[in-house]
């Protein structure tokens, strides 16, 4: 089994319909220049009000990605 080293980032996404698609929508993102993602954490979740209701999601969450050799 190959030993593997692992890097994590912290990103914040946003999203108008829910917290899973904040979630995705992050991920999407970073899969665009990040390879090798391999899990994520939520530590932050979070919304912005408009007239008493809510009008964004923004969850922070931890991307970790192996380092390639």
């Amino acid at each position: 089994m190959a030993e593997h080293v692992y890097k994590i980032v912290e990103l914040v996404g946003s999203s108008p319909t829910s917290i899973e698609e904040a979630v995705q929508n992050a991920l999407t993102k970073a899969g665009t220049t990040i390879r090798n993602t391999r899990w994520f954490q939520v530590t932050e979740t979070r919304g912005y009000i408009e007239e008493g209701h809510v009008a964004h999601w923004q969850v922070t969450i931890k991307l970790g990605f192996t380092i390639e050799d």
